[in-house]
């Protein structure tokens, strides 16, 4: 038996996710997801429509960061290695049944998602230069009183997003490059540094602007690639659909007697990736969501605006990509022994030729470069939470472990990191399902606000003094009562 640290350190975190993730999150996430779904009315089904509306006011912001600004950002750390990578991880360990659960997990956290954003944009602090901050580290202290409780989450963000995700992030890049063009991975977590740093350097605003300027044209590109490998390949789409529903309840494997195996795969990694991919209930979104200027002016208007990211992301995006991978056919897995972002490639490659790994690789590259830099924003906001006046020194200090991070990141083993990952995503979002289940009557009266207003045919306004409850909570700077 090996007692050594390495080999004790892997088998407490491979059991801390087998308890998180087999049994206690999954069951607090999709609850959580279908409570908030039941109390709103399908928020994410009677809305639809509105949340594409609302984009089309949302790059106004007088100075500050944008709706869309705060939309890209989150976008930039959900469209990440979650779409490609994480989409062929959930296929490999849980068949083809997995991206069922994923779209189960989007939909149930689309709801879940509003109500993080909403209650991060009520509790919002007025930041000095004509932005915000916020997210659960501040809703969990001014909404519930838990100094120590946000604390413990501002913790577990920084290391997760800090340490796990840019690794996760960094590696994939350097394993995509090294499949299409044989760069060395630790040139590639050299490269990386060197163009992440003077972004991250650049604050929150510099990195609002790169993401508003490359996630939507990256995603777009993505999916009219997807687009014409789906069409090359549209008589085999209805089967592809057949293969994932029936994966997804063990139809496939039922005369083989292992269906209630493959079941639980397909649901435990379904919902990890789903998780991993749109971040619904994980705390982190509700960090660039608390930094934008609304409009309308009203916290439930940024909500609408997050649960179209997770819509985007999982049930579109990770869809894309989910495609590409059944559609190359069940030999491409049978036959495999990689089963990250090399799968994706190789599953691209099989439609369009060689080109199609240095595509998934440029891709990569773009998709992963912008979630580090939106993940390291996260990690910002909750060091200056902790930091109070001595900010400027502990952000300088958490920069340059970031970087540091990304480059052990492209050099390290793949299996390892994701395990690490789902441990501190896992403790993340356990804490923050709880901290909105307890503040979920705050955003539902913000939500009966809204949709009242909206009703009656105004653009919603928020009046703190309206909310005994919240009103004495609110930071007047970033909420002035308005007439």
């Amino acid at each position: 038996m090996d007692f050594s640290l390495p080999s004790l350190l892997t088998g407490l975190v491979d059991r801390g996710n087998g308890l998180l993730w087999g049994s206690v999150l999954i069951y607090l996430l999709i609850g959580a997801g279908l409570y908030f779904t039941v109390r709103t009315g399908a928020i994410q089904v009677r809305y639809f429509g509105h949340m594409f509306k609302l984009l089309r006011g949302s790059r106004q912001a007088n100075g500050g960061i944008s709706s869309f600004q705060a939309l890209s950002t989150s976008l930039a750390a959900r469209v990440g290695t979650g779409n490609l990578a994480g989409v062929a991880v959930a296929i490999y360990y849980g068949g083809p049944g997995a991206i069922f659960w994923m779209w189960m997990t989007a939909i149930v956290g689309m709801s879940t998602s509003f109500i993080e954003s909403t209650l991060a944009q009520a509790y919002k602090v007025d930041h000095g230069d004509n932005t915000f901050r916020g997210g659960p580290a501040r809703y969990i202290e001014r909404g519930l009183g838990l100094r120590w409780l946000a604390v413990l989450f501002s913790i577990c963000l920084i290391i997760a997003f800090g340490l796990a995700f840019n690794s996760v992030q960094a590696n994939s890049i350097a394993q995509a490059m090294e499949q299409a063009f044989a760069i060395p991975t630790w040139i590639m977590g050299l490269v990386l540094m060197v163009i992440v740093a003077p972004i991250i350097f650049g604050g929150l605003k510099s990195i609002a602007k790169v993401a508003e300027l490359v996630v939507p044209l990256m995603a777009l590109l993505y999916l009219i690639l997807a687009l014409v490998v789906i069409a090359l390949n549209i008589s085999e789409l209805p089967a592809a659909f057949m293969t994932i529903i029936r994966g997804a309840f063990g139809l496939e494997q039922a005369a083989g007697g292992v269906a209630g195996y493959a079941i639980s795969q397909a649901i435990m990694n379904g919902i990890q990736r789903g998780l991993f991919s749109n971040e619904a209930g994980m705390g982190s979104a509700p960090n660039a969501a608390a930094t934008a200027s609304t409009r309308p002016d009203h916290p439930a208007a940024q909500g609408f605006i997050q649960m179209l990211g997770v819509f985007l992301d999982t049930l579109v995006i990770c869809t894309a990509t989910a495609a590409i991978i059944i559609m190359s056919g069940p030999e491409l897995l049978s036959g495999s022994e990689t089963n990250g972002i090399q799968l994706t490639q190789m599953a691209l490659s099989s439609h369009v030729g060689d080109w199609g790994s240095i595509f998934v690789a440029v891709g990569i590259l773009l998709f992963a470069f912008t979630s580090v830099i939106a993940n390291y924003s996260y990690g910002e906001s909750n060091i200056e939470y902790l930091a109070g006046g001595r900010a400027p020194l502990a952000i300088m200090i958490y920069r340059l472990a970031v970087l540091g991070m990304i480059m052990v990141g492209s050099v390290a083993s793949l299996g390892a990191i994701w395990n690490f990952a789902d441990l501190s995503m896992g403790t993340m979002a356990i804490i923050n399902l709880i901290a909105i289940l307890m503040l979920s009557p705050i955003a539902f009266a913000l939500f009966r606000d809204y949709e009242t207003q909206l009703k009656a045919g105004v653009e919603p306004v928020f009046r703190p003094r309206e909310f005994p409850r919240l009103a004495h909570k609110v930071d007047p700077n970033a909420w002035p009562d308005r007439d």
